[in-house]
């Protein structure tokens, strides 16, 4: 559609303050840069000319977090998601693979409130088969298990689902798997089963963990069901350069952190 496609420049803030206006007359409005930019750079448009005024503006903010790789510190967003957090009402996800991505934009186009969403620009893992339904708001439970409960979202879903394997293959630990791909709204009902059938959570997100996904998550555990809870993700680091694999590991995000943190707070539990 590229009469309905404008190129803003490199200017993020105006462009913000333009969707707002073409939002006001009536339009669906999509508005696309890189996270580092789409956040920290046009933040205050994003809640005043969008948030403030209640209009359905939706931001995509691709290269979140360790994704950027080679782009380096300045263009690494750990902090994208939690900005946009803190506009009242809005709406954040964070998806996994292009099947989700698709299912949730088409729903955005529907989405009356303001949102952002984080997606990765490279090649990822497909973790949905083609034609897989999602609901804004409702997670998704991809693996069964009443040991021990992983609450992942974006890239760290499949970093969860390795880890639940390694966790039944090495220590023969049953783990539960739930793609949070919605921060908010949470899905608080869902969260709440887990926690009272599995008796203690791990959280992963490509996200600083302090105001992020995992924060959300311990909030919601210490008002509704106070259990043992482990938090994977950038522990107050600012980003760095390198292939994505080396960040992961940097970071402490893979597979194999995930299932270390599962036995931690499984060894925590009552």
């Amino acid at each position: 559609f590229p009469e309905r496609t404008f190129n803003a420049g490199i200017a993020e803030q105006n462009a913000m303050g333009v969707a707002s206006g073409m939002a006001a007359t009536g339009m669906k409005v999509f508005v696309h840069s890189f996270g580092c930019f789409a956040a920290r750079r046009m933040f205050d448009q994003a809640f005043l000319a969008a948030g403030y005024s209640e209009l359905p503006v939706h931001v995509i903010g691709s290269d979140p977090g360790v994704t950027a790789a080679f782009n380096g510190a300045t263009h690494m967003p750990f902090e994208d998601c939690a900005l946009y957090m803190t506009i009242p009402n809005a709406v954040v996800i964070d998806s996994c693979d292009y099947v989700q991505t698709k299912a949730l934009t088409e729903q955005l186009a529907r989405c009356e409130k303001p949102s952002y969403m984080r997606l990765i620009r490279k090649d990822c893992i497909q973790v949905y088969g083609d034609g897989s339904q999602f609901e804004i708001g409702k997670g998704v439970t991809l693996r069964d298990g009443g040991d021990v409960t992983i609450i992942a979202s974006g890239i760290l879903v499949d970093e969860a689902l390795k880890a639940a394997e390694l966790l039944e293959s090495a220590q023969k630990i049953n783990a539960r798997v739930l793609d949070i791909h919605t921060w908010k709204p949470l899905d608080e009902a869902l969260i709440l089963k887990a926690a009272s059938e599995t008796g203690c959570i791990v959280t992963a997100e490509n996200h600083q963990v302090s105001c992020g996904l995992g924060s959300a998550v311990a909030n919601l555990l210490s008002q509704k069901c106070p259990i043992p809870l482990e938090r994977i993700g950038i522990q107050d680091r600012f980003g760095q350069v390198g292939p994505q694999p080396f960040l992961m590991e940097q970071y402490n995000l893979t597979a194999k952190d995930i299932a270390a943190a599962a036995v931690k707070t499984m060894s925590r539990r009552l």
